[in-house]
């Protein structure tokens, strides 16, 4: 069944997380990605790894599903011309270059909208297109400390271990390509109603400053910065990790209801009826006599008996999994989010499937990441007319 994007072609010159993986979800909602990638070498994350699926990395496996690669030196005028033919056909451009880097190759925004006046031309850079740091790379490392991220994850200072630490994941430039994925969409709408395209611009420091969320709002409201609390929740107790008898677990009481429910499972229900206790906003400002007395408790019991107990009543609660425990986990397995695709020279590799579930287009996943350039001569044929001859002379000369 065709997906809601399926009359939609996406012409990506990106590379390595925050793009691709935008482009990508566009690919996963059924739009027929091009990926525009260097002759010979390609996007830099088919050279990141260990771990290597045949001659594919998986970090390069992780962001590219469902798209066509096609390899184009648009530094050379010929090169700068096939991408321009194809743009002319493109709904959507989506490129993360350094600001201004495609003007010089007449691939910029202003010079495709020339030549394409409906086109939805999507940029991401470290910075935004204006302000003191616009001309600065950007990586998304740097980027969770600059917008805070940093300082409110890790231990506090005073507490073995802490200092600063940097989410596992690369979330800035993941939340930056579902941003863009979600300004692309808008754009489109807008394109729908009046055929008129624009530009739409995402910056990492804007995004990573904007999921900030409830931590940015209790500065702007409170006046002060939030600080490192290790497991904890700022602004709900308990909502945390806690040792066991035999590892860990996490509690995450989210109302007084829930509370007053495990204090019964714990066995010290007058807890919950005192005044220091008996509220979230009590808790929250007691959080450092209350947080002791419930780690006493919780290391008194396996991980086992607590989650059985108090998912019996509603507590909200849960293990720490590694990796591998989460795809073995049988819900994980009933949801079908491990797929497995038919790869042209690994055989199969596998790929985490998109979350999101329709009712009337449902997703489904049945082209692999590509080998680079795997899909050049097709490309060119079937968007620009080019025959044999004309791509062979073309390869002859290193354009594609």
């Amino acid at each position: 069944m065709p997906g809601p994007l399926s009359h939609v072609r996406v012409l990506e010159l990106s590379r390595v997380l925050a793009g691709p993986w935008a482009a990508q979800t566009l690919a996963d909602l059924g739009a027929d990605v091009i990926k525009v990638e260097r002759p010979g070498a390609g996007d830099d994350t088919r050279a990141w790894g260990p771990p290597w699926a045949g001659e594919e990395s998986a970090y390069f496996l992780s962001t590219n599903r469902g798209k066509r690669s096609i390899t184009i030196d648009f530094e050379r005028p010929e090169g700068q011309e096939l991408v321009r033919k194809l743009a002319a056909q493109a709904d959507v451009v989506i490129e993360n270059f350094k600001v201004g880097g495609l003007v010089k190759y007449g691939l910029d925004y202003d010079s495709l909208k020339a030549i394409n006046p409906g086109l939805v031309y999507c940029s991401i850079t470290g910075f935004g297109q204006d302000g003191p740091y616009a001309k600065r790379a950007g990586y998304d490392f740097m980027i969770q400390g600059m917008g805070g991220l940093m300082s409110i994850t890790g231990q506090p200072d005073t507490e073995a271990g802490g200092g600063p630490v940097k989410v596992g994941v690369a979330v800035t430039d993941v939340f930056t390509g579902l941003y863009a994925t979600i300004g692309v969409l808008g754009a489109l709408a807008h394109r729908d109603r009046t055929g008129e395209g624009q530009w739409v611009n995402l910056a990492l420091l804007d995004v990573q400053v904007a999921v900030l969320a409830n931590q940015a709002m209790n500065y702007l409201v409170g006046g002060k910065a939030p600080q490192r609390l290790g497991n904890a929740h700022p602004n709900i107790v308990p909502y945390q990790a806690f040792a066991t008898l035999d590892g860990h677990i996490i509690l995450a009481v989210g109302n007084d209801g829930q509370f007053a429910k495990f204090c019964q499972v714990a066995g010290r229900p007058e807890l919950a009826q005192d005044p220091r206790y008996a509220t979230n906003p009590a808790r929250v400002a007691n959080r450092k006599e209350l947080v002791p007395i419930l780690e006493r408790l919780l290391e008194q019991r396996t991980s086992r008996d607590w989650l059985s107990a108090l998912e019996a009543v509603g507590v909200p609660c849960g293990p720490i999994n590694d990796v591998s425990q989460v795809f073995a986990d049988p819900h994980v397995q009933a949801r079908n989010i491990h797929q497995d695709l038919p790869h042209p020279t690994a055989g199969t590799v596998p790929t985490v499937a998109s979350p999101i579930r329709y009712s009337a287009t449902p997703i489904e996943h049945t082209v692999a990441p590509p080998t680079l350039g795997q899909h050049t001569d097709a490309v060119l044929g079937e968007a620009l007319g080019l025959c044999a001859a004309d791509i062979a002379a073309l390869r002859e000369k290193g354009v594609v």
